[in-house]
């Protein structure tokens, strides 16, 4: 087999693999609802099936950038298909983009500093023990 079909191939199966994730995740989050339905509330579990749909169709995008990229090795390049190509992984980035700021809440750049805002919240508990002290619970151990 040349190289050129070995990467072909792959690109497929990626392409493959996006699409399936996309189905089993929708079809198992769609499975998961009436198993939790007497446990929630049904915007608890709206909530929880549009997360979970969200999640799996930003995987299922990531593999398909990816068969995009690969694919990008396998083929002649021409200016339409460098084009075209560029339109599919813009298309495809904005989508995955646009469905991690609706599921996260917030811009994947503020990750880091809300990560780092909840640890420093944290800090003032830990540091308020002075040497010697036993640790306090949630109530204030005494």
């Amino acid at each position: 087999m040349a190289f050129a079909e070995w990467v072909s191939m792959a690109a497929r199966l990626f392409e493959g693999a996006g699409v399936a994730v996309m189905v089993v995740g929708t079809v198992f989050s769609a499975v998961s609802v009436p198993l939790r339905l007497r446990r929630e509330t049904r915007e608890s579990l709206f909530r929880h099936f549009r997360e979970k749909v969200g999640r799996s169709i930003l995987l299922g995008l990531e593999l398909l950038v990816a068969a995009d990229i690969i694919r990008t090795v396998s083929e002649e390049p021409t200016l339409q298909g460098v084009l075209v190509l560029g339109l599919i992984v813009l298309i495809r980035t904005f989508l995955s983009f646009t469905l991690a700021v609706e599921l996260e809440g917030h811009w994947p750049w503020k990750s880091a500093e809300l990560k780092l805002k909840g640890l420093k919240q944290e800090e003032p508990r830990a540091s308020a023990q002075r040497p010697g002290e036993a640790p306090q619970g949630p109530e204030g151990g005494r």
